[in-house]
Parts: C-alpha cells; sequence; structure tokens
C-alpha cells in the first residue's frame, strides 16, 4: 500500500491533520494484517520533519523535500507495485493517472477535502478522476458539490468523515485555570465564546466578522461576554479587524490569543463557553470534533461540511452564516441553555473516535479488494 501526500508535517492545517491520522490508520491496518509494505511518501516533507513522529514508524516515511520530479518518478513507480495507491490530495492525480496507466490492476483511492474539489473540472481531470476506483469525500457536502458539478457516477464516492485526532491531549475535568484567564484578563465570570483557527486576510469566510457584529448586540444583554479568536493571525487580516472591533465599540470585550502550542489546546478550550465558527467553507471541520470532544456546545454553519460535522444538528447549533439575525439570536439562546447543548461524549466518540475512523477505513478497503 502506497499513500501519497503532498505535506504531512511541516504545516498544521486540517488537510495536514487528515493526512497524519489516514497514514496512521493505513499503516496500523496493514501491520495489524500481518502484510509488510506500507509506505508514506510526502512531496514537501523532509525526513527531518519525521523526526518523532507517533502517527507512524520511520521506515515506513520518506520525506522528498520539494524535489518534485524525485517524488514524481518515484511514486509511479512504487505505486505501479502496489495493490493499493491512496491520494491525500486532488493535485496528486496526475501521479495517480501514470500509476493506473502502467499498472491497470492497482486500485487507486483519491481523499476529497473541500474547496479543492468544488467545482468543475476540465476534461482531462475528469477523465483522470473517473480512473479512480474510488473516491472518499470527508462530508456529504463536499460529494454533493462535486456530483453537481460534473458528471461523476454516485458509486464512484463513499463519504469519509474525518475523526479525532488519537493523540489529541485528554479533556481536563477542573476549573478554568486562573493563570490561562489571568493571561487574557479575563475572569471566572466572564462568558467566553472561542474561535480556534487560521485568520488570514485571503480566507474571510470563517464567519468571525459575524460574531463581532453579534458581540455589539449581546454586550447589553450580557455584559459579561468575551470573545477569544485562537490562532495565527497575519498583519492584514489583524488590522481589519481592529478596525471593525474599534468601530463597533468592542475595545476589551475580544482577545486575540495567537498561536497556541498543542500542549495548551486542553486548557482554552477547558476556558471557553461556548465554541462558535458559522463558516462557508469547511470541507468537514475537525475543529467542531475537537470542541465538542472537549465538552464544548458548538455553533456552526449550516452550508458547508460543518453539517457533518455536527451530525445535521445532533451535536450543536446550526445557523445560515448569512443571517446575522440568527447567529446572534443562536448565541443568545445558547448562552441562556448552555447545559442543554453540551455533548453527549459517548455518542460523539461512537461517530468521530479513530477506532470507528479507522473501522470505516478497513471495511471501505476490504469492499474495494472484494
Amino acid at each position: 500500500m502506497l499513500f501519497l501526500t503532498l505535506k504531512i508535517f511541516s504545516a498544521t492545517g486540517g488537510i495536514e491533520k487528515v493526512n497524519r491520522i489516514a497514514g496512521k490508520a493505513l499503516y496500523e491496518m496493514q501491520t495489524e494484517s500481518g502484510k509488510a509494505g506500507f509506505k508514506l511518501y510526502s512531496l514537501h516533507d523532509s525526513n527531518e520533519d519525521n523526526v518523532g513522529n507517533k502517527y507512524f514508524c520511520n521506515s515506513s516515511y520518506i520525506g522528498f523535500n520539494n524535489r518534485r520530479s524525485d517524488f514524481v518518478l518515484k511514486s509511479i513507480k512504487a505505486g505501479i507495485k502496489s495493490d493499493v495507491v491512496v491520494m491525500s490530495h486532488i493535485n496528486l492525480l496526475l501521479v495517480g493517472l501514470f500509476i493506473k496507466i502502467f499498472s491497470p490492476k492497482t486500485k487507486l483511492i483519491l481523499i476529497a477535502h473541500g474547496i479543492e474539489v468544488w467545482k468543475a473540472f476540465p476534461t482531462w481531470k475528469k477523465y483522470a478522476l473517473k480512473k479512480c476506483d474510488l473516491i472518499l469525500p470527508v462530508s456529504k457536502f463536499t460529494k454533493d458539490k462535486m456530483m453537481e458539478l460534473n458528471t461523476f457516477p454516485e458509486q464512484l464516492f463513499e463519504i469519509l468523515n474525518n475523526c479525532l485526532d488519537p493523540l489529541l491531549p485528554e479533556p481536563l475535568h477542573e476549573e478554568k485555570s486562573t493563570a490561562l484567564l489571568d493571561r487574557y484578563g479575563l475572569t471566572k465570570d466572564n462568558i467566553i465564546l472561542m474561535t480556534l483557527t487560521r485568520l488570514s486576510a485571503k480566507e474571510k469566510y470563517k464567519g468571525h466578522d459575524k460574531v463581532l457584529h453579534a458581540l455589539q448586540n449581546l454586550i447589553i444583554i450580557h455584559p459579561a461576554i468575551r470573545y477569544l479568536l485562537v490562532g495565527k493571525c497575519d498583519d492584514a487580516e489583524r488590522q481589519r479587524l481592529d478596525k471593525l472591533i474599534a468601530e463597533l465599540g468592542l475595545e476589551g470585550f475580544v482577545i486575540f490569543a495567537g498561536f497556541i502550542p498543542d500542549e495548551e489546546i486542553a486548557a482554552h478550550y477547558n476556558m471557553a463557553d461556548i465554541y462558535i465558527m458559522p463558516s462557508k467553507k469547511e470541507g468537514f471541520g475537525i475543529v467542531f470534533i475537537e470542541a465538542l470532544y472537549y465538552g464544548k456546545p458548538v455553533i456552526a454553519g449550516n452550508k458547508d461540511g460543518s453539517v457533518d460535522a455536527l451530525c445535521n444538528g445532533k451535536f450543536g447549533l446550526l445557523v445560515d452564516p448569512d443571517d446575522q439575525t440568527e447567529i446572534t439570536n443562536a448565541i443568545n439562546k445558547m448562552i441562556d441553555h448552555q447545559s442543554e447543548y453540551v455533548p453527549d461524549h459517548a455518542l460523539l466518540m461512537e461517530r468521530f473516535s479513530y477506532e470507528a475512523y479507522k473501522n470505516n477505513l478497513k471495511c471501505i478497503l476490504d469492499s474495494l479488494k472484494n
């Protein structure tokens, strides 16, 4: 089995997280079945990026450090000798097509995430996609979007929702950290809304603007409310948001935490009362199930893959990300009835645990082989 990725360790985005988890699951399935030969090739990572990796064996991994020609040639060579080749991104499709041309018996699988596949494809790419034995969209939304914009048969798809990282820090069952509250100038009496995401001027679909506009009204009803934005923020976006915060009179109500290390994730979620991100372009939204894992009530958008993450509203409130009033009312409702929206941990793990994901992936691969 060969798993091809663009990037897996040298970036911290959602797709990279999916790749690490998928790589771990594929590696474990191969070794548990007593079969050798699992390899993971990463185009942009180096071998040094894999040092200390807890996801799969170092000997299974090769980082090509941006050596594109070397990656392509060795991927094709290894692919034609493999029973199954899994591509983690549509930008690897051409490599997969060459593998299929030279080795028609090799099963070719593509993982489809979000905006990179929400488009009408040129003829050559449609041809290459139809050469895949299976496409694994991470959500029903991604599947529906690909079928809507192209002429793909439904049997080409099998939805494989993302899952919780098995190495995610455990939830904290304790009071909010006084040290962390002090760091951000907060108190235990504050109602803390939290969004954890990369904030970029090029990605204005996360919905944090809508939350800011909601705050303008909510601070009148709930003066103790605060909005904590966690994640790296580029300079252009920070300047834009600072201007908006000033225009709305929200100075002192919004806190930028910036990037936080993995070991602080659990403490930040433990400090939050509600997780909110009314996004419009999530392929799935791993951050939602992570917030649920940490026991947080969640508000998400209803126009993208977030619907899958919240199980059509079973695990939280879904709102129209373009409806300011609906977003404001949802926050107010959740503040007033917060305990009603605390997620059922057992149901969450039944649906989105790593074990459930690995079992689903195994069933898909077994069905494909048969």
